[in-house]
């Protein structure tokens, strides 16, 4: 599997962006083993170090747990979880603003033109 890194972000974070989106979509469930260090390098293209650091950082967040001897898992509470997604969903919604902003979007305007994609979205369906 190829994937493709943003240059401008470091790939340990990439990837954390990666598994949380998984965790928050409900693809990976509370208590859910990761796949080990090296399966995730291999998977990911990426140094195993590189995976180390992401699992590492994960479970300094509390996104993540490990269990010595028996692997990275997926935390189970359901807290964390629930700020995991608030975080992310505040972190779209600030892009989101910040891009209407710099086209001089009123807020109106901001607010009208997610309801005409959303609408569009629906009769499509």
């Amino acid at each position: 599997m190829t994937v493709k890194y943003d240059a401008d972000k470091p790939i340990y974070l990439q990837i954390i962006d990666r598994i949380s989106k998984e965790i928050v979509r409900g693809v990976l469930k509370p208590g859910d083993k990761l796949p080990s260090v090296r399966e995730m390098a291999i998977q990911s293209g990426v140094n195993p170090n590189t995976i180390q650091r992401t699992y590492s950082e994960m479970e300094r967040m509390e996104i993540v747990e490990t269990k010595r001897g028996q692997g990275t898992f997926v935390t189970e509470n359901e807290g964390m979880l629930m700020r995991l997604k608030k975080d992310m969903e505040t972190k779209v919604v600030e892009s989101f603003v910040q891009s209407m902003r710099e086209i001089g979007a009123s807020k109106r305007e901001m607010v009208e033109s997610v309801e005409r994609f959303l609408e569009k979205g629906e009769n499509q369906k």
